[in-house]
């Protein structure tokens, strides 16, 4: 998901992204683990989006908060 899209969603809606790509995370790093990965370099990848995802829901707070 790009930002653009990331951006056009409410705080609830960031939320639940973030908490799906951590649950992806976690299942790539099982996968991992267990020797079943096959495409490495998706580990990082979601780790960058995870990230994108926060800082995006963390301007939307804080933007909101700006509006009050």
């Amino acid at each position: 998901m790009n930002t653009t899209e990331l951006r056009q969603k409410d705080v609830d809606g960031l939320k639940a992204e973030v908490k799906a790509l951590q649950k992806a995370h976690f299942g790539l790093r099982m996968q991992k683990a267990t020797q079943q990965l096959t495409n490495s370099s998706t580990l990082p990848s979601t780790r960058r989006a995870i990230a994108r995802a926060k800082t995006i829901l963390a301007e939307t707070i804080v933007k909101q908060g700006a509006n009050k």
